[in-house]
This record gives C-alpha cells, sequence and structure tokens, in this order.
C-alpha cells in the first residue's frame, strides 16, 4: 500500500478487534490481522479525532487505484460504531465506501464471504457500527472462523487463539481476505463476490 496525501473520495477499510495482546492472535481479531496485513510495511498511526489507528493510502496499480483510509479501532470490538462514525464524518465518507472486516461465525473457517448491508447475525461490534452509522448498508468482508464445536459457548470461542490446525492455513486466510477486500474496492461488489463465493477462490 502506498502513501497519499488526503483528498475526496476514499473508501473506509475498518479491521475489527479487540486491543491489548491478550487479544490479539484471538479468532475476534481476524479482521485487524487482515488489516496488518493490507497494511504490508506501512505503520499506523493515532487518528485525529477517533479512537483509532490507521494509515492512509491507495491501494491497487497506477492509474487504476482508490484512494483508501485503513483503520483499525483502538476500543473495544462491542464499542467499534464511535470510532467508524467518527472517521466516516471526519474523512466525508458515505457508508457504500466503507467496508468492516470482521470475524464470521456463521461461515467455515478458511472462508471469506461479502456482502452490503443485511444483518449482524449476532456480532456486537458490526450491530454497534450499525447503530452509529444508522444503517446497516456498508460494506462486510465476513472471514469465517466457524461454529464451536458441540454446545461450546460462542463468546468464549471467538475469544480463543487459533487452534493448531487453523493455524496452519491462517496466513493464507487472511491473504484471500486482504485480496478479496482489494477486488471488493477495485471491482466492485458483484465481481468480487463471483469471485470469491465461488468453489475455484480457494
Amino acid at each position: 500500500m502506498s502513501q497519499t496525501d488526503r483528498r475526496p473520495g476514499a473508501h473506509l477499510v475498518v479491521g475489527l478487534g479487540n486491543p491489548g495482546p491478550r487479544y490479539a492472535a484471538t479468532r475476534h481479531n481476524i479482521g485487524q490481522m487482515v488489516a496488518d496485513h493490507i497494511a504490508g510495511s506501512s505503520r499506523f498511526g493515532a487518528a485525529r479525532r477517533a479512537q483509532a489507528v490507521l494509515v492512509e493510502g491507495r491501494i491497487g496499480v497506477p492509474g487504476a487505484d482508490e484512494r483508501m483510509i485503513l483503520a483499525k479501532p483502538t476500543t473495544f470490538m462491542n464499542v467499534s460504531g464511535g470510532p467508524v462514525a467518527a472517521l466516516a464524518k471526519y474523512y466525508d465518507i458515505p457508508p457504500e465506501r466503507i467496508v468492516v472486516i470482521h470475524d464470521e461465525v456463521d461461515i467455515p473457517f478458511d472462508t471469506v464471504r461479502l456482502k452490503l448491508g443485511g444483518g449482524e447475525g449476532g456480532h456486537n461490534g458490526l450491530r454497534d457500527i450499525t447503530r452509529a452509522l444508522g444503517t446497516k448498508d456498508y460494506l462486510r468482508v465476513r472471514v469465517g472462523v466457524g461454529r464451536p464445536p458441540g454446545r461450546g459457548d460462542t463468546a468464549d470461542h471467538v475469544l480463543a487463539p487459533f487452534n493448531s490446525t487453523e493455524r496452519r492455513a491462517l496466513d493464507l486466510l487472511i491473504s484471500d481476505a486482504a485480496d478479496a477486500t482489494q477486488a471488493l474496492i477495485l471491482e466492485g461488489l458483484t465481481i468480487a463476490q463471483q469471485r470469491y463465493h465461488s468453489q475455484e477462490a480457494r
């Protein structure tokens, strides 16, 4: 991701998670892991007027690139809405140009799905973002972490680290989610869905 000055017409891309080393390697923080992958060697800095860190840059090849504000809230997941709404207001970014990358228990691990709007599926981070923005019509990159086996508790599942089997595929999953985010921004939702929702995508 290359650096750039602030100009209008950006996408706001937000990787969700919880702050601090205790949560860094957990399933709930997969959104922030993807954001780190997208940032590459670019360094996150403190945001103005929002509880978040961010990096501004461009994504895509020169001449066919898009400006992007890549952010990670520094609040806990359940109160992600305030930072997202504050950044959207500061950079004058409408909901349809906001992309939220998050963990998703309703799809299997090692799967990436894209959508615009819809329900939050019990995800408290998304619920708070919807409340703060006043709309559900923002883009989501849903990174599958699956449900716990048996009657396991979902909250405990997402707040636990990936198991040894999952860790072997985790780097590829993060890379795929980052690529899907780029495709969503550069090519649009329909084309990106056709690519990443197909069996051939993996």
